[in-house]
């Protein structure tokens, strides 16, 4: 393998590319060019929902290609594909009248809506409401808006992202294992930290905050699972201020923690905005929806129709074969009852991954449905992340035939195919279970 083409590779170590040129893929497994199996424990980039090579897939998007390759939605234009998603989308989510722009990213999409807020608050005469509120070790994409929102180190490295331009504030993470003071219970963690979060409102004026921003369960920053209690109580704060609740749905939509949106699985009801992508097309074409309620909508017609036009979309935005893709990937999840079976399989790997807190060198085990994670430590006691022990069960479970993601440094995760099976649930545990074992 040569590590001299002229990739510049995404998320990746510069010094280390090119080390597993994946050539096809199959149901839940990809394989390598020499032929090698690998079971993809991580849905690619938590997002291949339906697996590999789903035939009436790959024949919508032929369809598609044969009947209209493309048109755009600027100026009066429009295709049946956008209106269906749009249409259907609307009916699915728990936003109020929605409204559905369509994007090409979940971070295009994440810079949509930041943009969509800037727009609602000076067509209504508020154009000092423009704060966001992220989380510490929050993700929510790599544009340069989007990055902001994003607080995982790696991603702010080097890129000098302009957060007070672009007025971003950062609370507390919800991870009670590792952010727990002293004894605290979960109770008084929630209490402590929400009460951060309302004195950190009170100190930049409410009037100046448009909203606060968070993924349900969250993803790249080591799947952090909230405990009990914790979103009502952040909703009661932003209620009490007028903050709207921004719901990064781009991995928990779409079954896979177990119900149809991470929303529903972590009580957060009605949120004013929703992000999506990656499972919306299960990857098969590259599509994102910026979702957001009739009330934010309404005062941007009059204002876009002063100025002549709403001068934001993409050439790409609304895709006639990403629309088709995605109508088609929302038909076979209901249809073959996918979000039942994301529940099912997720409670059975969620059961066998608990198997797993009681070796010496597993933190803790967290995860709802079809997304978990094991966190490596060095001693129980102190917690001490064993992050070079990841690395290496990371490359175990791939020597071994299962593809996991080291995540937030010393945890493993994972989030395979909707479409798994109870046997291939115990393949991915068995293989984890014994590349933990080796790297220990």
């Amino acid at each position: 393998m040569s590590a001299n083409s002229a990739v510049i590779y995404p998320t990746t170590n510069l010094k280390a590319t090119e080390q597993l040129i994946i050539e096809r893929g199959e149901g839940v497994y990809v394989y390598d060019n020499q032929g090698k199996q690998y079971l993809e424990g991580l849905a690619g980039l938590w997002c291949t929902s339906l697996g590999y090579g789903n035939r009436e897939m790959i024949d919508t998007i032929s369809e598609q290609l044969s009947q209209l390759s493309y048109t755009h939605m600027f100026g009066g234009k429009t295709h049946q594909p956008g209106i269906d998603l749009a249409n259907k989308l609307a009916e699915m989510v728990p936003v109020k009248d929605a409204r559905v722009f369509f994007g090409n990213s979940g971070s295009d999409a994440n810079d949509t809506h930041l943009k969509l807020l800037r727009y609602h608050f000076n067509a209504i005469g508020k154009p000092e409401k423009r704060k966001i509120i992220t989380r510490e070790r929050a993700y929510h994409g790599v544009t340069v808006a989007a990055g902001a929102l994003t607080s995982l180190p790696a991603n702010l490295a080097h890129f000098d992202a302009p957060l007070e331009a672009l007025g971003i504030l950062r609370t507390d993470h919800p991870h009670y294992y590792r952010g727990a003071q002293g004894d605290e219970t979960e109770a008084q963690f929630v209490e402590r930290i929400t009460g951060n979060l309302e004195q950190l409102i009170i100190e930049q004026g409410p009037e100046t905050i448009a909203a606060f921003i968070a993924e349900p369960v969250t993803g790249a920053s080591g799947v952090i699972v909230p405990p009990a209690g914790y979103y009502e109580k952040v909703q009661a704060i932003l209620e009490k201020y007028d903050i709207l609740f921004w719901a990064d749905e781009v991995i928990t939509g779409f079954g896979r923690t177990g119900n149809l949106f991470g929303c529903e699985t972590m009580n957060i009801r009605e949120p004013d905005q929703m992000t999506f992508a990656k499972q919306l097309s299960s990857a098969y074409y590259p599509i994102s929806a910026s979702v957001i309620s009739g009330e934010l909508y309404e005062p941007m017609v009059e204002r876009s129709s002063e100025v002549g036009v709403f001068g934001h979309g993409y050439t790409y935005s609304g895709h006639p074969v990403g629309c088709a893709t995605a109508l088609k990937a929302l038909e076979i999840y209901e249809r073959d009852k996918l979000y039942e079976n994301a529940a099912a399989m997720g409670e059975y790997l969620q059961s066998r991954l608990a198997e797993l807190s009681g070796h010496e060198r597993v933190g803790e085990v967290r995860g709802a449905g079809l997304i978990a994670a094991v966190e490596l430590v060095d001693n129980k006691a102190t917690k001490a992340p064993a992050v070079e022990m990841a690395k290496r069960a990371t490359q175990l479970c791939q020597d071994h035939g299962l593809i996991v993601r080291n995540v937030a440094g010393n945890a493993l995760a994972m989030c395979p195919p909707l479409i798994i099976t109870r046997e291939q649930v115990d393949e991915i545990v068995d293989k984890l279970t014994l590349a933990i074992d080796q790297a220990a």
